[in-house]
Parts: C-alpha cells; structure tokens; sequence
C-alpha cells in the first residue's frame, strides 16, 4: 500500500530567507535550519545518456537563474552601492525558490583587457596566426578571486555555478560585450551602430568580418589561440572547486553563414573551434568527418579545458538559430564530459520587453524547440561518451509573462531537462529585453518568480520516467524506475512558500518518505527490489 503521511504547517525554509522574499514574506511559515543533507553536493558528471549524474549514481535536474553583468568590470560579485553588486541577499532569495545553480556570466573583455584598438595591424593583419603576447596574470588573477567570491557564496546556499563566457554580437565595440577591442578585426569595414533592438547589428559587414576572423583564426593576432589560453587559466583555477558545475566556452555562436537557409558553414567551424585540427568531429547530417580552417588552434577549446580540469563539465552550444529551433548540424565529438547546452525563444516576442505577442504560437514554438534538441542528442555519441552528452537547457524565458513560463516549464518537466532562466537581474543589459528581471533592483522577487519556484525532483535514485507540476493546483508526479544500487534518497523540492501555504501531502508507491514532515526537500527512499516508485504532492493535508 502507498504511505500517506499528514503533513502540518511547520515549514523548513533555507537559511536567509528571512533577508525577505518581496513576495508574501509575513504569510511564509518560520524559517528553520536545514539539513546539508538534503542537498545535491558534490561533483556533477555526464557519463553518457541524456542525464546528468551525482556522486551517489543520481540522476540531477538543475534549475536555476543566468545572472550575467555585460559593463566593466564585466563581473558580479559583493561590492555594495555597485550596480554589479551581488550579495548574500541574492544568493539567498535563489535558494529560497528551489534554484540550486547560476550560470554566471564571465566576460573575455575583462578577463584579458589588454591594451589595443580594433583593426591594430599587429593583431588584424592577414596571415599565420603567432601571437606571442603574454597573459597578464595579474589582471585574470584579480578578476578570477572575485568570480571565486561568489562561486564560494552560492556554495554556501549549496548552488552550483556554469561559468558562462558570454557575449553578444562579438564585443562592446558593436555594443554588446565579448571580445576586448584589441580582438576585434573588422578587415577595415567601418563599424555601424543601427537603430532599434541590439540584434540588428548581427547584420552588419563589420560584425560578420570580425566573427569571420574569429573562427577561420586567419590573422596573426591568434585570436582562437588567446582565447583558449584564457580559458585555461580560468579552468585550472577552479578546477577543484566543488561547486563548479561545469564551463559554457562561448555564449550562442554567430557567423553570417546562419543568415542563409540550408547554409551550415558555421557549424564546422563551431565545430574545429570547439575540437581542434587534431580531432575532427563528425558532422552530424554528413557522418563525415569536418573539414576545419587550416589556422585553427590543433588542440581545441574543449581539449583545453578539459587538460586544466579534467572534472568538470563542458555545456557546449550549437549556433545562434539553434534557440529557435533551427536545426544542429554540430556532430560528434569524441570527447569526455561534455553536455549539450541549447537556449530556447520563440520570435513572437516584443522586441523590447521579451514578452510574447502570440503565447499560443510563442509556446508552441519553443515547446517543439525541446523536441528538436532531443532528437539531435540521438546522434551524438561517441566513443568517449557512448549514450551521446547529457542534455541541458541554460536560456530561456526573458519575459514577463507567467503563462509563457508555466508552458515552457512544464514542456521542460515532460522531457526531463533541467534549464536555467534568463535572468537574475536586468543589471541595464545591453543585448536583452526590459521584462527579463526575476528580481527587481532592490531585490523584491516579481510575480514571475512564483511561477518558476516549482515543485520538482532535483535527484532521483533512478531513472525518470516522467514528472509534472501543475502551479495552479499544486499537484505533483514524480515515477522512476528504481535502481538497487543507489543507496541516497531521490529529492524533492517543495515551495511551500509559494504553493503549500497550509502544508502538503506526499504520497509513495515503491518507496517511503524519511524527510521530516513539510520539509521542503522531501526525500524518499525506494523499497527493497522496488521495480517503480510514484511519488505525489498534493496541498493540504493528507484524508
């Protein structure tokens, strides 16, 4: 029989809460200590197959938030009365809606701002690349000590960080953020500032040369060169961080090759940026091996991480049409721990504030997104990773709209992924949409936040068939097909504070609840030679 257990109105809510929530804060049950326990710790791998996995063998599904600063000093951490400020009162108010990871950005321009203006003949000239400009380490040093400050915050409240490389539309030349000035190689073209959204600027001459340059590494600046370089320093400086989750080498890929329907050049080259000359991948449509730019780096970017910090995880991206549902051209590569990283928005959307102009066409659209990403994992295994990468979804959302987020969510929760929503703070983003923020500036979460604090199952002693969370109703399923070999309990988050205002009742078949009553980990542990396990929450107390 299924254990029904009654539960009260006691709420276990994590540390800091009572910083304040902005939302209903004085109707929230008192805040008790939790149990690290009751949290997923330790080091995250993909050891092939569309999942994520724990220490214990368990199966992860993240959610979380991007929090990303594209201004100088191109980073967020504690400096109080700093617009790039970012403080325990942040990190707890994402703990405190279940959140346990943040893509966090880091920036090139910040991390190797050495001196240099666009088209400086040293770098731009055509020709083999042989740079031989030294890394200022003291500079990297100093930036990676404050990253590491807030990597080391977030693990208090036990969220794991990706370090996001961002950029958009190359560099703050063409104003976004990415590559410092002195990486910008424009082949002389003049660079032009459109008016209207940000995103136009992808179609001008002087952008697509200076992406152009990047990927084909064809000028004796080493642009590839010094940019592997600087991402090893970071990986080896948090290689043996416990709460890195893993590295995001290069924030949504753009070549003017993506503008022409059918016309996939760009995939290559993503492809030989990502791998090197020496190891070719496979192009996904072909099964042929990729033909790679003559100058590009022989050991690529993941090589590069992964010989600093061989622990960690690498979430790799397909091109920018990708979150669009584009199809992936991005095939193989025969590598370790690699995850593939897609974001997710439909084009009805306001250009200016994020928010669908058709949420029924909006939906659908980002809905079939999922479908597609699924389908082209299929095909990515490799020797190195046999069941292909795990799957992840790290952008989506940038709206104020709470029916687009429960659509989008609960096409995440029926395909099983984990996602991190697009963004944090609106921190007077350059390239994004004015109703993205979760948080406002003073902290006071927006009714947004409510929507995604969900109920969700953050590791599971097995492997998931299906999960749904309904945020009208509160209702919950959870089944998996139990594994005998692992011995740590699945978890669950419950946001009481949001959705079980007058406690909840959990349900169990093939397992029974050891969490405490209204915990908001709930923890469930399979029984002996259990073939299933079912778990349901539902509100209020148990009858």
């Amino acid at each position: 029989m299924p254990r029904l257990l009654p539960w009260g109105l006691v709420g276990v809510l994590l540390a800091g809460v009572a910083l304040g929530l902005g939302l209903g804060l004085s109707e929230a049950p008192t805040p008790v200590a939790t149990s690290a326990n009751e949290f997923v710790s330790g080091r995250i791998s993909a050891p092939g197959g569309r999942f994520l996995r724990d220490e214990d063998g368990r199966v992860v599904i993240l959610h979380g938030v991007n929090a990303v600063y594209k201004h100088a000093p191109y980073e967020l951490y504690d400096a109080p009365g700093k617009p790039w400020n970012f403080s325990a009162a942040d990190a707890a108010k994402i703990a405190s809606l279940g959140f346990d990871v943040v893509r966090l950005g880091i920036v090139w321009a910040g991390l190797e701002p050495a001196k240099g203006s666009p088209n400086d003949p040293a770098k731009c000239t055509h020709g083999k690349p042989d740079d031989r400009g030294k890394l200022d380490t003291s500079v990297l040093d100093a930036y990676l000590a404050r990253v590491k400050q807030t990597v080391d915050l977030l693990g208090r409240y036990h969220i794991y960080t990706l370090l996001d490389m961002h950029q958009d539309v190359y560099s703050q030349v063409f104003e976004g953020e990415g590559a410092p000035p002195w990486a910008v190689c424009t082949d002389g073209l003049p660079v032009e500032h459109l008016p209207g959204r940000w995103s136009r600027a992808y179609g001008t001459p002087a952008l697509q040369a200076a992406f152009e340059n990047f990927w084909n590494n064809d000028v004796v600046g080493d642009l590839q060169g010094r940019y592997d370089r600087v991402w090893s320093a970071v990986a080896a400086y948090f290689a043996h961080d416990p709460w890195i989750l893993g590295y995001d080498p290069f924030n949504e890929p753009f070549a003017q090759s993506v503008l022409s329907s059918g016309h996939h050049d760009l995939d290559a080259q993503i492809e030989c940026f990502y791998t090197g000359t020496a190891h070719p991948g496979i192009a996904l449509d072909t099964k042929q091996a990729v033909s790679c730019p003559k100058d590009d780096p022989a050991e690529g970017l993941i090589p590069t991480i992964l010989k600093a910090d061989p622990h960690h995880l690498v979430f790799y991206e397909p091109d920018i049409f990708s979150k669009r549902g584009a199809l992936n051209y991005v095939g193989a590569m025969d590598l370790p721990n690699l995850v593939l990283n897609f974001h997710d928005y439909c084009s009805s959307r306001s250009p200016v504030t994020g928010n669908p102009t058709d949420l029924r066409a909006c939906a659908g659209h980002e809905v079939r997104t999922m479908s597609e990403r699924i389908r082209d994992r299929v095909g990515l295994g490799s020797p190195k990773q046999p069941g292909g990468p795990a799957l992840f979804m790290s952008e989506f959302g940038a709206t104020g709209s709470s029916a687009l987020l429960s659509e989008v969510t609960a096409g995440a929760d029926h395909d099983l992924l984990g996602w991190v929503y697009w963004a944090w703070k609106y921190y007077d983003d350059p390239t994004g949409s004015s109703d993205e923020a979760l948080a406002a500036p003073d902290g006071r979460l927006k009714a947004t936040a409510a929507t995604l604090s969900q109920t969700y199952a953050q590791a599971v002693a097995g492997i998931p068939r299906s999960m749904s969370f309904h945020s009208t109703t509160g209702a919950f399923r959870l089944v998996y097909r139990a594994q005998d070999d692992i011995h740590a309990p699945t978890v669950i988050f419950v946001p009481l504070q949001f959705h079980y205002r007058h406690g909840y009742c959990a349900t169990v078949s093939g397992g029974s609840v050891v969490s405490p009553p209204d915990a908001e980990h709930l923890e469930v542990v399979n029984a002996t030679h259990a073939s299933t396990v079912t778990v349901d929450v539902s509100t209020g107390e148990c009858h």
